[in-house]
This record gives structure tokens, sequence and C-alpha cells, in this order.
């Protein structure tokens, strides 16, 4: 760490008037800065009676918020005419293989929305949202410390299999019998009545160790949102497309297929993770 002392800085101050007006605009953001998030307090007035002069505020906004670009995952399906042409009954080979096609680029979607370098989850979420787990394995005590960070409606934790194993040995090991819920049609373990899913595309380190997330979604909900391209020329999902390219001279038929897709977290306390997560001896 380096040092400066009080007579020092202010010698520097006398020396450059650059400098000086800057740390004066600093103090004098500081100081009209009225809570712990550096935002204008805004001023309220309750309790009074008769018709006393109520105070004017104003709310700060981002100025230059964030841009997301979406992102592609792409593939190029090769179909040879005589498949399409003879192998379409009682099932339609073109369909299923362009099916298969579409869940992989799906897999790969997942995949991005967690790991993405610019847009994944597990790395936008706030420094002040990322929690140690309090002994290594994931005890209840760690996914209670994750609600008291998404306390505002969370939606569902989000961890790899193994991590939820974990979870399941820590809780047996304490005669904790967690019951499970019901998400989307399907019974899954969870915690507080808040569900926990299972997601392979989160890391396991070669130690051994994981993350587990914890987000409250929607956009009416200040919470984490996807983000995705509606009306693609094509389209046969939200987002995807699959267009016809060619027939070359040995007669395959080839397709372009092509998913956008990006995330945001409209707010800092809409995601947390708790990380360094043990998950025990593999197999």
């Amino acid at each position: 760490m380096l040092v400066l002392e009080q007579r020092g800085f202010d010698e520097l101050l006398e020396q450059s008037a650059a400098l000086r007006e800057q740390i004066e605009a600093y103090r004098a953001r500081r100081l009209a800065a009225g809570n712990e998030h550096g935002e204008a307090e805004i001023e309220l007035a309750s309790g009074h009676t008769g018709e006393p002069e109520l105070p004017a505020t104003f709310v700060d906004y981002e100025l230059s918020p964030r841009e997301y670009e979406l992102s592609v995952a792409q593939t190029v399906l090769r179909v040879h005419t005589r498949v399409a042409d003879l192998y379409n009954k009682p099932m339609n080979q073109t369909e299923q293989q362009l099916r298969l096609t579409i869940e992989a680029l799906r897999e790969r979607q997942e995949s991005e929305l967690l790991n993405n370098a610019e847009f994944g989850l597990l790395h936008n979420a706030d420094v002040k949202q990322r929690l140690h787990t309090r002994t290594g394995p994931p005890t209840p005590d760690d996914l209670d410390e994750l609600l008291a960070a998404v306390w505002k409606e969370p939606a569902f934790f989000l961890a790899h299999p193994q991590a939820i194993a974990a979870f399941g040995r820590e809780c047996n090991s304490r005669g904790i019998y967690p019951a499970g819920t019901e998400f989307h049609g399907h019974h899954v373990p969870s915690w507080r009545g808040v569900p926990i899913l299972p997601s392979n595309k989160i890391p396991v380190s070669p130690t051994r160790t994981s993350s587990i997330l914890l987000m409250r979604v929607g956009e009416q909900n200040q919470g984490v949102i996807g983000l995705h391209q509606t009306g693609l020329p094509d389209e046969v999902e939200p987002g995807l497309s699959v267009r016809f390219m060619s027939i070359d001279d040995k007669a395959i038929i080839s397709y372009l297929v092509s998913a956008y897709f990006s995330a945001a977290v409209l707010v800092p306390d809409a995601l947390a993770v708790l990380e360094h997560v043990e998950i025990g001896r593999e197999g």
C-alpha cells in the first residue's frame, strides 16, 4: 500500500490546479450522495400536519446505461436430398435432424448464459453479491445467506447436480429433510420453498468446487432477464431461425441454424453467487 501524508497531499494540490479541481469535484459528489450506493437521497416528508412546505427532490438515473449485444450460436445442418425425399415416414428425418440441432444450440446457449465472459451470470454478479461457504460444502446456512442477499421474490437456485447432491448430504447429516416443490410441472428439490434447479453447465473446478446461484427473474421484478430478437427471417422459435442455404452438386441440402441471445441483471441484488462450493470427491 502506498501512503501519502496529508501535508504532502496538500502540497500537491497547491502545485496543480487541475488536480485541485478534480478533488473538489469528487468532494462535491460525495457530499451530494445521500446513501451507501452513492445515489442522491430522495427527500421526503412524513408525519406532518397542516400545510408545510414539502421538500423538492430528484432521482438519480444512469446517463449512459450498459448496452448488450446479442450473442449468436450457429451451425450448418447438411442433409442429403435422398434422405429428405425417401426417409420422411413415419418420421420426417429432416425435421428430426433439425430438432436435434436446435436442442444442441439451446444447450450451448445455456452454457453461454452462465459462462460467457461478457454477459454470463457467473461473471456479472456484483462483488457484494458474491458469497463464500462457511465450511466448504454447501450447508443450509449458506443457502440462507443467499436468500438474505436476494430477499425480494427469489425465483430459484441454480446449481450443478453434484452440488445439489452435496447439499442433500449436508442436510442429511443434520437430520434436515427439505420438502420438494412443483416447478413448471416437475417435482424438484427446494429450500425454504425456493426451487433448486440443476444445470450441468455450471463448471466444476479440478479441485472439485463449484458455484450455486440464486436469482430473481423478470423485467417487472427488476430481476434477471433473457434477451433475444423476435421477427427473424425463417424464425422457428423466439430468437432462433432455420434458413435454407443451397443444394450443392452432390445433392446435399444445407440449412443455416442460428440462435441469438444474451442476458441482463437489471439490478445488483437480483443475483447472488455462492462460490467455492465443495462437492466432495468424484464417484
